[in-house]
């Protein structure tokens, strides 16, 4: 099956790539051009037939492990490991239409372009290769973000995932039965891992870059935070009397955010990205709020410093608002490197296709994350147009999104040859 191109200034647009990419940007299309396509809801399932369907045509093996991770499958050398390429598929509410999506249409086209350039050789790669569709990268309907993938790698137990329930009560199982995306297959033996992704930052543009080899992550701590008080009247309780949940809550959110602006010489991301209050009515002043509270820098020290500045700070705060606050590390990762030899590999691949690259780190986590402990990992990023993510208004160019997927397929083509073996 070829793919008709057409020429641009710079690179070659990939015309049935694109084609695909609209198509599956139709899924739980939003009226401003964005996606709604929360992990295990019915966009997300129509959106993974279509993929199982684009994978069986093309003669993958497609299967599912027991906590929805979706494997297009191609075995090319009877009994050899897989190199494996994907990201993800659901969106956050109202996200944009790149984020994850990109990057899994992208491992489909080169691995499917990686198979037929070695079929059309007289050799025989020494790695099969697979696409891999990571169930609730995000975390929006189910916490923690990048799960599938973390039980995958043994980060989290496949039950604790299976038993965690969205907003509603529905368990993830209950909700991968729903759209009958479950399975039993462990999952494939994996020789590499690559990935690629809109970068979410304004770095690769500002700087008239097409690809950002990722050197190293951002650490990132992740908290649930309880702030508790009593159910009272808005009107009636005096001021004095009122143990507001709302009114800590809300100075919590300033601790937070005040501890980036106290941060001048190193970059801190803080945030406050997740409430629920209860009961939530406009006549009774809140009993309790839960929080989600983010802090992420490319420097542990500081960060645990904030970790500690925003302890400190929480019992000026439970004194002030007559509350308790309850605050617990849901989980996170450290600074740490990606193989340097898979950064290489990619530098030489892009140098051969005449794509300007420069080395970066990644803020956001992605599941190449979790990968890079278990097996040989690569990660790209195209640029994002402002920088914007998580939102409508996410955008990459054509041009970019096919150099991604040229460079992505070459890089695939590479690793099944087993040009990370020795990297082990």
């Amino acid at each position: 099956m070829s793919n008709s191109r057409t020429s641009s200034d710079k690179y070659a647009y990939d015309t049935a790539f694109l084609e695909d990419f609209a198509t599956l940007s139709a899924f739980g299309a939003t009226p401003g051009g964005g996606v709604e396509r929360q992990a295990a809801t019915a966009a997300d399932g129509e959106q993974r037939a279509w993929l199982h369907q684009w994978l069986t045509d093309r003669g993958f093996e497609v299967r599912y492990d027991g906590v929805g991770n979706q494997f297009g499958l191609f075995t090319v050398t009877p009994g050899a490991p897989y190199v494996l390429s994907g990201s993800h598929l659901d969106s956050q509410p109202l996200g944009g239409r790149y984020d994850g999506a990109y990057g899994v249409l992208a491992s489909a086209h080169a691995a499917h372009r990686a198979v037929q350039r070695w079929n059309a050789s007289d050799g025989t790669p020494r790695h099969n290769v697979a696409v891999v569709n990571w169930f609730n990268e995000e975390g929006s309907r189910f916490k923690p973000s990048m799960m599938g993938s973390a039980v995958f790698t043994g980060k989290l137990p496949a039950e604790t995932a299976l038993t965690t329930t969205d907003p509603t009560g529905t368990t993830v199982e209950a909700a991968l039965r729903e759209i009958g995306t479950i399975g039993d297959y462990a999952g494939p033996e994996v020789a590499a891992y690559a990935e690629i992704h809109i970068e979410q930052g304004r770095d690769l543009e500002n700087a008239g870059t097409t690809i950002g080899l990722v050197g190293s992550t951002w650490a990132a701590r992740k908290y649930q935070v309880v702030v508790r008080g009593e159910q009272s009247h808005t009107g009636s309780t005096i001021m004095a009397d009122r143990r507001d949940a709302l009114f800590g809550a809300s100075l919590l959110v300033v601790a937070v955010r005040e501890l980036a602006e106290q941060s001048t010489d190193t970059p801190l991301h803080t945030s406050v990205s997740e409430m629920t209050v209860l009961p939530n009515s406009p006549v009774v002043v809140a009993r309790e709020v839960r929080m989600h509270v983010d802090l992420r820098s490319p420097d542990e020290a500081l960060l645990d410093a904030a970790a500690k500045r925003l302890a400190e700070s929480i019992p000026g705060i439970e004194e002030r608002a007559s509350v308790t606050i309850e605050q617990v590390q849901t989980h996170g990762w450290a600074v740490a490197p990606f193989p340097a030899a898979g950064v290489e590999l990619a530098a030489q691949a892009a140098d051969d296709l005449g794509l300007s690259h420069r080395t970066v780190m990644t803020i956001a986590g992605h599941d190449s994350v979790n990968m890079k402990d278990v097996a040989p990992a690569i990660m790209l990023f195209v640029p994002s147009v402002e920088g914007v993510s998580h939102n409508e208004g996410e955008f990459t160019q054509d041009v970019e999104t096919c150099a991604g997927t040229d460079l992505l397929a070459e890089v695939l083509h590479r690793l099944m040859s087993g040009a990370l073996d020795s990297s082990r």
